[in-house]
């Protein structure tokens, strides 16, 4: 579990965590990334080619009983559109690259695809932060403009953290980084910003950890993490995947 909290507080998702290789520096590993994914690849690196595989990937992140009557988004060349209505309030998608830490060095990693699926208060309040960084990125701008984007849509068009919102990410099926592969299935909880030790994250013995995702950068939002040990289809996960 230690070992987990180191890996969760340098990578994503999740949707966006970095898994360390044995013997290899953090600096090697970070100028090594950077230079594979210095900027954004070519928009349709970014797409899936086949709409149906993207459409069964977005609700593997939650259990059927969930993403079953979830409404389903697939990513278009101008932002994310509805591909199934939904009928339970859930929302399932699969995020790319761009919802990493912006200092993440595979930001703009074209193979990334990280399912989560958000209940009806993470989709109030949580979820038009994706489609706004997405907007952002789609249009063409810099790290710096999509920054100062998201700052002004706090400011101005950020709807209120709603109580009670979080996310699945269950799916044996994303690709978080290079090094990770799908990674650690958890379930993640957003608050306003707050002292992680309020929540006993990454201390030990405790199952909670602090994801870097947002945590006001830029974002007002502290964003907490519980590793799980079945994957949504039921099936157990390997000691890599818990």
């Amino acid at each position: 579990m230690k070992k987990d909290r180191r890996f969760m507080k340098t990578i994503l998702f999740a949707a966006l965590l970095v898994a360390v290789s044995a013997g290899a520096s953090s600096a090697v590993r970070s100028q090594e990334s950077a230079a594979s994914y210095p900027h954004m690849a070519p928009i349709d690196q970014y797409l899936m080619t086949d709409r149906n595989a993207e459409i069964a990937m977005a609700p593997s992140a939650a259990p059927p009983s969930i993403s079953a009557d979830a409404e389903v988004l697939v990513l278009g060349r101008h932002g994310y559109e509805t591909a199934v209505k939904g009928k339970n309030g859930f929302v399932c998608l699969a995020e790319r690259s761009w919802m990493a830490p912006f200092d993440f060095a595979q930001f703009w990693n074209p193979k990334m695809r990280g399912p989560i699926c958000f209940n009806p208060p993470a989709v109030h309040s949580i979820l038009p932060l994706t489609l706004k960084r997405t907007e952002l990125v789609l249009a063409g701008l810099s790290k710096a403009q999509v920054i100062e984007g998201i700052k002004a849509f706090d400011a101005k068009g950020l709807p209120p953290l709603e109580p009670g919102a979080m996310s699945f990410m269950m799916s044996s099926q994303g690709y978080l980084n290079d090094k990770a592969g799908h990674w650690v299935l958890h379930l993640m909880f957003y608050i306003p910003l707050t002292d992680s030790r309020s929540w006993g994250a990454d201390l030990s013995g405790s199952p909670v950890m602090l994801n870097p995702q947002f945590n006001g950068a830029p974002e007002p939002i502290t964003e907490f993490m519980v590793p799980l040990s079945t994957w949504s289809d039921g099936t157990a996960a390997s000691k890599e995947g818990q």
